[in-house]
């Protein structure tokens, strides 16, 4: 059973990413335990769950702790386990502080009685910085708008998921120094989100989303393969199969583990995708740990179009580095993000001879 408890009738009044995000409190045992609501999105070809969702969810379960006129600023957060979608997750909310500016809070989700994920969040009261301040921000580089024709919207969870997007190519893309590239993108949530709910869910929306391609970042300015004719010594799916499969449902073959623009690109062009095999191929890439830094967190809307840059300072020792600027559609930073991940080459396999 993927919910503590049975799901209730789905809400037509709200939007699709509350309806994911929605927690249940379990009063009951204990008023700072929470379980998600809804299953959990289990992306095809990954080792667990969506981490978006998680930190989304603890985001939600630490701002139901805090009275409303403090704000999330900041949230540390690590991956431990792979989450199993099969399961329920308990999240429970520590209060570590409780200051007059500031407020400190610890959430812990768990499976199976072991920690999946941690994180420590600090909020602020409003307006607590006085009324003379030290102000600076970002600029929005320039970059072409979001596009309102439908056929280029892109959809990173499938048709029904929770939210859109729009790429932008590549800054520097041909450059061969991978620290030099910058992956763009347009984004926002599907739907309206619930103009009673407050600021809330748009801050939890936007930590979903941060999740988006993050790590990934660095296989793309690295124009890593990651598609490969055999994974785990069994065949995965035929070419054919694959070709069929662009033409009938885009969105749904980029949810496959290996597809990228690409391999998508080498499809649509008839190439063959096995005249890449000598090419650098992921092995593993998983996210290790995750911080967001909230700017202006009660002055921009999820639902409406943001623009992310992200770009990859370094890589190594098995591991990257991804920075993350997200910006109001009117040039507003509204967070920065930091994400850290096990990014591994396939190895060679070694003669036993």
């Amino acid at each position: 059973m993927s919910t503590l408890i049975r799901p209730p009738p789905i809400d037509a009044s709200t939007s699709a990413i509350e309806q994911m995000l929605d927690l249940t409190q379990l009063r009951d045992i204990d008023p700072d335990l929470y379980t998600n609501t809804q299953p959990l999105w289990h992306p095809p070809g990954a080792r667990g769950v969506f981490g978006g969702a998680i930190i989304a969810q603890c985001l939600s379960a630490a701002q139901r702790t805090v009275p409303d006129s403090f704000t999330v600023h900041s949230m540390h957060c690590y991956f431990v386990l792979a989450g199993d979608s099969e399961i329920p997750v308990i999240y429970h909310v520590e209060h570590v502080r409780e200051g007059r500016s500031y407020a400190t809070r610890t959430v812990q989700a768990r499976q199976r009685g072991r920690a999946i994920f941690t994180t420590t969040l600090s909020f602020v009261r409003v307006d607590s910085g006085g009324k003379k301040r030290v102000e600076h921000a970002a600029e929005m580089p320039q970059v072409p708008p979001p596009k309102d024709n439908e056929e280029d919207l892109r959809f990173p969870q499938g048709i029904a998921g929770p939210f859109q997007s729009q790429r932008i190519d590549i800054l520097n893309n041909d450059s061969p120094h991978p620290h030099t590239k910058k992956t763009r993108q347009w984004i926002k949530a599907r739907g309206k989100i619930s103009p009673s709910a407050g600021h809330q869910p748009h801050l939890c929306a936007l930590a979903y989303m941060s999740d988006s391609y993050f790590i990934g970042t660095v296989a793309r300015v690295h124009k890593l393969w990651r598609y490969s004719s055999k994974r785990e010594g069994k065949p995965t799916l035929d070419e054919d199969v694959l070709k069929r499969l662009l033409n009938e449902d885009e969105e749904k073959l980029r949810q496959l583990p290996g597809m990228n623009d690409r391999v998508i690109q080498k499809l649509k062009e008839g190439k063959s995708l096995t005249e890449a095999k000598d090419k650098p191929e992921i092995g593993m890439m998983v996210s290790l740990d995750h911080t967001i830094y909230f700017h202006n967190p009660r002055d921009f809307r999820a639902d409406e179009w943001m623009f992310t840059e992200m770009e990859s300072p370094w890589a190594g020792d098995g591991r990257g580095l991804v920075f993350q600027r997200m910006f109001t559609r009117d040039g507003k930073l509204i967070a920065t993000c930091v994400q850290e991940g096990v990014v591994r080459l396939k190895q060679p396999v070694e003669s036993k001879l």
